[in-house]
C-alpha cells in the first residue's frame, strides 16, 4: 500500500474536523487538533481492513472512499460511500469489536484521523458531541436498512437504477448538472448494486439504449432522471 503524509495545512484540517461538532470548547478542539494525523491515500489504497482492531476515528477531507465487505465467492459488496467532510470507521470501537468492513479510496483522497481514546475522552465531557455521534450512527443504520431491502428485494434493473441515484445523492454531478461526479469501474458499480460485473454491464447498456442514461467510458450521464427513479421504485 502506497501512502504518504500530506502537506495539507493541519490548522485548516483541524478546523474542518472540529467544525463537525460546534459544541466543542476551544480546549477540546485544541486536544483533537494536537492528535490529528493526516495521510494521502492513492486510488485503491486501504485505509483500514476487515478484522483490524479499531483505534482511530477517520475524517475524509477530500476525495472519495468506499466501505466494503467481503462477500461469498470472494466478491466484495460496497455497503456505503463516504464523502467530504464525514467521519467514518468508528463503529467497531464502540462495539468493542474488530472492523467488519474495509475502507478503500475510490480515488486520491486526503484522510485525517484522531485516536479513539481522545475522541472518547472529549465525548465524556461533551454530551452534545456524543449526541451528534449517535445521530450520525443512527442515520447510517437507517440508510443501511434501506439499502439491505433494495439490494435483496429489487430486481437487477431496480438495483442498478438505485445505485446510480445513490451516487448522485452522495457525490453530486458535474457542471452540466447530469454527469455523475464519480467515475466507477463496472466492477465497482456491480459491487455497489449486488450483481455480477457482466449483469451490470448488460443492464447499464440497456439503460443507455433506452436513453435513460448516456455512457462515455466510466462517465455516466443521467438523461431521464424521472424514468430512472421509476425503474428504481418498480424494483
Amino acid at each position: 500500500m502506497s501512502i504518504r503524509h500530506h502537506s495539507i495545512d493541519k490548522n485548516s484540517a483541524a478546523t474542518e474536523v472540529c467544525g463537525l461538532w460546534p459544541s466543542l470548547t476551544d480546549a477540546q478542539c485544541a486536544l483533537i487538533s494536537e492528535h490529528l494525523h493526516i495521510v494521502r491515500y492513492k486510488k485503491n489504497d486501504i485505509i483500514y481492513s476487515e478484522k483490524d482492531s479499531p483505534s482511530q476515528m477517520f475524517f475524509l477531507l477530500s476525495g472519495k472512499v468506499k466501505v466494503l465487505k467481503d462477500g461469498v465467492g470472494g466478491r466484495n459488496q460496497i455497503v456505503r460511500v463516504v464523502k467530504p467532510v464525514e467521519m467514518f470507521g468508528y463503529r467497531a470501537y464502540f462495539a468493542e469489536a474488530s472492523h467488519r468492513t474495509t475502507a478503500m479510496a475510490f480515488e486520491s483522497s486526503v484522510v485525517a484521523s484522531v485516536p479513539m481514546e481522545v475522541i472518547e475522552q472529549v465525548m465524556r465531557k461533551n454530551p452534545e458531541m456524543s449526541l451528534q455521534v449517535v445521530r450520525h450512527l443512527s442515520i447510517l443504520l437507517g440508510q443501511s436498512d434501506d439499502r439491505t431491502v433494495n439490494l435483496t428485494q429489487k430486481h437487477i434493473r431496480g438495483r442498478l437504477a438505485e445505485a446510480i441515484l445513490f451516487l448522485k445523492e452522495n457525490y453530486g454531478v458535474e457542471e452540466d448538472g447530469c454527469t455523475l461526479s464519480i467515475y466507477l469501474s463496472r466492477e465497482d458499480l456491480a459491487n455497489l448494486s449486488n450483481m455480477t460485473t457482466s449483469n451490470a454491464i448488460r443492464t447499464l447498456s440497456s439503460f443507455a439504449v433506452e436513453k435513460i442514461i448516456a455512457i462515455d467510458g466510466k462517465k455516466i450521464k443521467i438523461v431521464q432522471e424521472e424514468e430512472l427513479r421509476k425503474v428504481s421504485k418498480m424494483g
